[in-house]
């Protein structure tokens, strides 16, 4: 009788399991996701990259990419990648997809930076590691690429 119910329950579980990944999946659930950058461009390149493969599956995703401390270089005016690609056309692409692109304000200030030197769809935080915080409490998902 015991090992009858340890199934049906065990069974149950898997189904709600089941469930609760149909519900998030290509389907076009609602994932809201916080892409952390913090290392340079390499970093920039695989994580964006990376959301537009998240976006390709799910054009719902809710996605916003911070970035500190060298983090930030991507989103300079004229930056490219190892392919000479111009980081800009990348990100205007994502953003006119939804997803929005968060500078620390503390890196601008410690690295003697000014918000002209940054591509037009930047947007700005106080900080970039509570900003990330702030996402989690609301139910983000976090990735750093």
């Amino acid at each position: 009788m015991k090992t009858r119910n340890f199934l049906a329950a065990l069974a149950a579980a898997g189904l709600l399991a089941a469930a609760g990944c149909a519900s998030t999946g290509s389907d076009g659930g609602s994932d809201a996701v916080v892409y952390h950058l913090s290392e340079g461009l390499a970093q920039a390149s695989n994580g964006l990259r990376n959301v537009g493969n998240h976006l390709e599956v799910n054009p719902n995703a809710k996605i916003v990419v911070v970035a500190h401390a060298q983090g930030v270089d991507y989103l300079f005016k004229g930056a490219k990648d190892a392919n000479g690609n111009k980081f800009e056309d990348i990100v205007e692409r994502l953003k006119q997809q939804g997803v929005r692109f968060d500078v620390c304000e503390i890196t601008l200030r410690n690295r003697k930076l000014s918000r002209e030197q940054f591509v037009a769809d930047a947007t700005y935080v106080p900080s970039g590691v509570a900003e990330i915080s702030r996402l989690q409490h609301q139910g983000y998902s976090y990735i750093k690429p």
